[in-house]
């Protein structure tokens, strides 16, 4: 361990270019800065100063040094600032998709709320486009939605796969118009579906329509139709439907709005939502639909 002292004793050594000069400015007496860099010297295992009768300069490994001081001694000082300071407060206005409203995010929530207590955290759910025209009038500060991949804007957090999604019992029978539960326009996800069956020939209907995932995931449950997830949000209780419906195309996860200033509260919130990463693909999704032309639909 380097100690502080030895550090700043030294660097008013190599300052001031004297061993009595620095003891005046330290107010120490010149021994005790001999000392203060001998022990330095030792720890290091270097020799950091050639002195004489007249003079002391800076040894090569005496220059090295003294950058590193400098920068320990600046981050120590740095640390004493920053919980010397009164604690942060203010307000961080973040939306957030409606699909990403779950354990995953909640338990951001908490570990920023327990980092930064005097820190409200306004909260809006909903659809990804609507998000992000209320982040660009101003309504918000940052925004964690969904995006299509041609689109790109703000930060990537991750890529993720569209699936169709049901219950274990979904059924989808061909030839008839698939069901679909799904968000209202404008919705990322409803477009998706809709432009994947258009391409497919394939005949639709909308079955329900539901502007939070509580009452979606409800619907597919009660067997109303099939609705389309990011892999890794598909709630519990609901599978991926396979066979019988096309593929759909990759989504993207960002958070944007504009770059927060380091040590912000703001800034912690970005850094934590960056490295929780993407939510876990629960290996809770083991059972999967698979669509048989034979079995009548499930709804």
């Amino acid at each position: 361990m380097l100690d502080p002292v030895w550090l700043r004793t030294f660097l008013e050594v190599a300052d001031s270019g004297g061993f009595s000069r620095a003891a005046r400015a330290l107010g120490l007496g010149q021994p005790a800065v001999s000392q203060h860099v001998r022990k330095l010297e030792a720890a290091v295992g270097r020799s950091l100063l050639v002195r004489d009768s007249h003079t002391v300069e800076l040894t090569g490994d005496g220059e090295a040094m003294v950058g590193f001081a400098r920068d320990i001694l600046g981050r120590q000082q740095q640390a004493l600032d920053y919980f010397a300071g009164p604690e942060p407060s203010g307000r961080v206005r973040l939306g957030v998709s409606e699909d990403l409203v779950s354990d995953w995010f909640s338990q951001i929530a908490q570990r920023f709320q327990r980092m930064h207590p005097r820190v409200d955290l306004d909260l809006t759910a909903g659809l990804s486009t609507p998000l992000h025209d209320r982040l660009e009038r101003g309504e918000l500060d940052m925004a964690l939605i969904k995006q299509p991949g041609s689109e790109p804007s703000g930060r990537l957090l991750w890529r993720d796969e569209l699936v169709w999604v049901g219950t274990p019992d979904t059924r989808i029978v061909p030839g008839d118009p698939v069901p679909l539960v799904v968000y209202p326009e404008p919705s990322i996800t409803r477009a998706r579906a809709l432009s994947a069956l258009e391409r497919a020939q394939r005949s639709w209907r909308v079955s329900c329509t539901a502007d939070r995932l509580n009452g979606l995931s409800m619907a597919v449950r009660a067997g109303l139709g099939v609705a389309v997830f990011a892999r890794s949000v598909v709630p519990d209780g609901l599978v991926p439907v396979r066979g019988g419906l096309p593929a759909l195309d990759q989504i993207e996860f960002v958070l944007s709005g504009r770059i927060p200033v380091r040590g912000t509260p703001m800034s912690a919130l970005v850094d934590m939502i960056a490295a929780a990463g993407r939510p876990e693909v629960a290996d809770a999704h083991p059972k999967i639909a698979d669509a048989r032309p034979e079995v009548a639909d499930a709804h």
